[in-house]
Order: C-alpha cells, then sequence, then structure tokens
C-alpha cells in the first residue's frame, strides 16, 4: 500500500526589517506603571503592538470594549472567538477612568463582533464615547469599528456621537476576504464606509493587511475602492501570523513596496497614508485627525 506524508508548511522567518526595538522613555514607564498598577486594559499591551512604546510616548493609547470574545472566527485575528459574556454597562466609565488616569490625549476605541446581540453593540459603543467626552473633553476620539453586519441604525448611533474620525478596515483585498474574515463582506465594509461619509463624518479612514498572498494590482484596486468611497486615511501593514492556528504569512513585503504604496495612495488623494511593515490600525492615529 502506499501512503502520502503531509508536510507541515514552513514558516518563514522574520526579515530584519521587522525586528522592533524595546519600547523606552519616561512617558512609555509612567503608562506602564500606571497600567499595571490599576490593571487598565489596552490593545497595546494585550496585542503586544510593536509600536506601543512610540504611540505611548505621543499620548495615544487604544481600548478594547464590548469584551474579549468575539463572535467571529476571521483566519488573522489572534482575539478569543466564541460565545461572549453578558455586557459590563460600567465599562464605559472604566474605560474613560482608565484614559484620564494615563493622561490620553488621543484615544483610539475598537471592540470585538457581537453579532450576538440585536444592537450588535452600538449602544455601548455611543455611550462609551459619551462618556469619555464627560471626563476627558479635550481628548479627541478615534473610534474603529465593526460592520454592524451594514445595518445603518446601528452605524448612526456613532455619526450621532461625532468622534473626530471613524475607521472601519478592510483588512484584506476583494478576491481573499472570505478566506481571510470569513463572515465579513468586502462590498459591506465599503458599503460601511461610504455611508459614514454620507452622513456627515469628516474623517474616515481603513486598513488593510499585506502578505496574505494578495497581488500589487489587487492592493492598488483596493485602495481605488476605498477612494471612491471618499476615505481620506489608510493604514498599510504587515500582516504577522498570531499562532499556528492562523493564516500562514504568504510573503513578507519589503519596506521599497511599501514606500510604492504610499506614493500611490498619495497621487490617488489620500490625505494621509501609513504603509510600512510594522504599521498597524491606530499607529500615528493622532495626527489623523488633522
Amino acid at each position: 500500500m502506499n501512503s502520502e506524508t503531509t508536510v507541515a508548511p514552513v514558516r518563514q522567518p522574520k526579515p530584519k526589517w521587522l525586528r522592533v526595538k524595546l519600547p523606552t522613555g519616561k512617558k512609555y514607564t509612567e503608562l506602564r506603571s500606571l497600567v499595571d498598577r490599576y490593571d487598565l486594559h489596552t490593545i497595546c499591551t494585550s496585542g503586544s503592538c510593536p509600536n506601543m512604546g512610540e504611540c505611548w510616548s505621543e499620548g495615544t493609547a487604544t481600548f478594547m470594549i464590548l469584551g474579549n470574545v468575539c463572535t467571529r472566527s476571521c483566519g488573522f485575528c489572534g482575539v478569543k472567538t466564541g460565545r461572549p459574556d453578558t455586557l459590563d454597562w460600567e465599562e464605559p466609565e472604566k474605560v474613560a477612568r482608565s484614559i484620564k488616569l494615563m493622561g490620553i490625549k488621543h484615544a483610539v476605541i475598537t471592540s470585538v463582533d457581537r453579532d450576538d446581540l440585536k444592537d450588535m453593540g452600538s449602544i455601548m459603543w455611543a455611550e462609551t464615547v459619551k462618556a469619555i467626552r464627560r471626563m476627558n473633553p479635550e481628548t479627541t476620539l478615534e473610534t474603529l469599528i465593526p460592520d454592524f453586519q451594514g445595518n445603518e441604525r446601528n452605524i448612526d448611533r456613532i455619526v450621532e456621537v461625532a468622534p473626530e474620525v471613524v475607521s472601519h478596515n478592510m483588512e484584506t483585498v476583494k478576491r481573499l476576504t472570505r478566506e481571510v474574515r470569513i463572515q465579513a463582506q468586502y462590498d459591506r465594509s465599503l458599503g460601511v464606509l461610504k455611508y459614514l461619509k454620507q452622513q456627515g463624518i469628516n474623517r474616515t479612514k481603513s486598513g488593510i493587511m499585506l502578505g496574505l498572498g494578495e497581488t500589487e494590482e489587487e492592493v492598488l484596486q483596493t485602495m481605488r475602492d476605498l477612494r471612491d468611497a471618499e476615505v481620506d486615511v489608510v493604514t498599510i501593514g504587515q500582516y504577522l501570523q498570531p499562532s499556528k492556528k492562523h493564516l500562514p504569512v504568504k510573503q513578507f513585503i519589503t519596506p521599497d513596496q511599501f514606500k510604492k504604496y504610499e506614493t500611490f495612495g498619495l497621487e490617488m488623494g489620500f490625505r494621509h497614508v501609513e504603509s510600512s511593515a510594522l504599521v498597524r490600525s491606530s499607529y500615528k492615529a493622532q495626527k489623523h485627525i488633522n
């Protein structure tokens, strides 16, 4: 009898341009101490973001709401999936207090997907923004929202509290969306971004990851689609595999290629383009409000 041997894919070694410097500096040390002392929750720490030191030193941090269990199981994301806990209605005040304790000048708020809820978490989103405004009137805000399944009433709740920036990530090109994002839809995400602009949001933003098997032309087409939706800011970074269970890295994009995408983006008319290997959605987020 013949037997077949399945060879596991070999993980590519990270290139030198993906080496991360350890965060340092007085501001970072102070914030790190506060986070540890008061058990504050930021994506910066839980996601081991490579830009944490740089962002914190500039007074920017990212917070996740609606718990830490997502109802979707995207192939790229390290957040736990399953049945989420019940909502903590004290969470808006907790996030607002965390921002005050840390002295954050610009806060980015994101969340898991909560498709289990009738409002998909949009009410908690609005209450969180209101609480931050009350307690931190000088702090500017970016909300990195889910698609809310394209439900306009849920999106309207974000529009009504008027964050300085509203962001929703495409994550990848159209061809790979079903594999990478599973329950999401490329056109639906574009529709969310278009609707935000139509409803008067001044600054919209989106981000994509590279290295999942996309072609240059597919990346450029995604950027054109975002400009057609009047998106103002785009972030482009390298996908890194969170664990062996997640989608593998197909390619490490070179710094020259990232620079090329930045040039293309500015020529297309984006107000701001962040394009390099270590860029994440909230990288240099405080600059995107101007």
